[in-house]
């Protein structure tokens, strides 16, 4: 069971935009770290563990060419192996900034040269993958990002060619030194998953085949992918094969956020429908088969929710935002 804790008060509502929250836990200083997007800016907040919120600050998308304020399509903290990165996506460009957003230290324009006049340019899927940082685009390309130790010598190493429509989301996991391991995967549109393997080159695995409903989320945990769909659907498959293991009806309407809590094989699933969902992952001892149990479910009534996200790696509480709603709230255990 979960209880609802005190309220983070936003000076505005998240805009409604999937996968619309990130947290970055800090236990050694005893905070949480909250990003949510609205229109042209991103509002930080650092809260103690009891909700009262200790500071905020806001980050603007930067302008480049065009003579209206781009809008940020996503705000993300990278956990890289040996520094914290802040990553806004837009429709001009990528910013990268410190972990508290005081200093930006990469700046990446996108090119809409191959833009047709009624397509939309833009930057939305972020995830780190080691040393470096991958952010998904308009045309279907993932920008790969060679991060270095310290400093703002970033370099874009690759460009991965396996979507023909927009990206929405990328999901990682440590590769655990195995050979030939599937530890990234990332989504579009059509609902095109694409199974990648890191490194120095990443390579394509598989394919995943859409059936014609937008994938918004996706997560990935032990070798198993959970992708959460347009119609509320979410399914579980063996990323090293592709296979569908788990097809869960899991919301009413669109999913609009998925989060995993590492340590205890906890899924999180968040729509349209103002439901959260809280399941447990698994494997069968004997067939290695994916199990998926319903642990809890959440009702934030009234609220279009945009995004969810555990607070902890044990999934002992987690944070939900809304369109028209001026607060994040959070849920923890009892």
């Amino acid at each position: 069971m979960f209880r609802w804790e005190r309220s983070i008060p936003l000076r505005g509502s998240a805009a409604a935009l999937c996968n619309n929250l990130s947290v970055l836990q800090l236990p050694a200083r005893n905070l949480t770290h909250f990003g949510v997007v609205h229109g042209p800016s991103a509002q930080l907040l650092s809260a103690a563990p009891e909700g009262v919120p200790l500071a905020q600050r806001q980050l603007h998308a930067k302008e480049g060419a065009g003579v209206s304020p781009p809008l940020i399509t996503q705000v993300h903290w990278c956990v890289l192996p040996f520094r914290v990165l802040l990553v806004l996506a837009s429709h001009r460009g990528i910013q990268m900034y410190e972990s508290d957003g005081s200093t930006m230290v990469y700046w990446h324009a996108l090119d809409s040269g191959d833009a047709t006049p009624v397509q939309a340019v833009f930057a939305r899927g972020i995830a780190a993958s080691g040393h470096f940082i991958c952010v998904g685009t308009w045309s279907g390309r993932v920008l790969v990002f060679d991060i270095p130790a310290k400093g703002p010598n970033i370099v874009l190493s690759e460009e991965l060619a396996g979507h023909q429509t927009p990206i929405t989301d990328i999901a990682t996991e440590p590769a655990q030194g195995q050979d030939c391991v599937a530890d990234m995967v990332t989504a579009d549109d059509s609902g095109l998953l694409c199974v990648w393997q890191s490194g120095p080159e990443f390579t394509l695995l598989t394919r995943i085949p859409g059936f014609g409903v937008p994938c918004p989320s996706v997560q990935l945990w032990q070798g198993i992918i959970a992708a959460g769909y347009g119609d509320g659907q979410v399914h579980l498959y063996e990323a090293t094969t592709g296979n569908l293991h788990v097809q869960i009806n899991a919301h009413a309407r669109a999913i609009s956020a998925l989060d995993l809590a590492p340590e205890v094989g906890k899924l999180l699933s968040a729509a349209e429908d103002t439901f959260v969902h809280i399941w447990k992952l698994s494997r069968s001892p004997e067939s290695s088969y994916i199990e998926v149990e319903h642990c809890h479910g959440e009702c934030v009534s009234d609220t279009q929710v945009c995004g969810a996200r555990f607070c902890d790696s044990s999934g002992s509480s987690f944070a939900v935002t809304g369109y028209d709603l001026a607060e994040i709230r959070r849920f923890s255990s009892v």
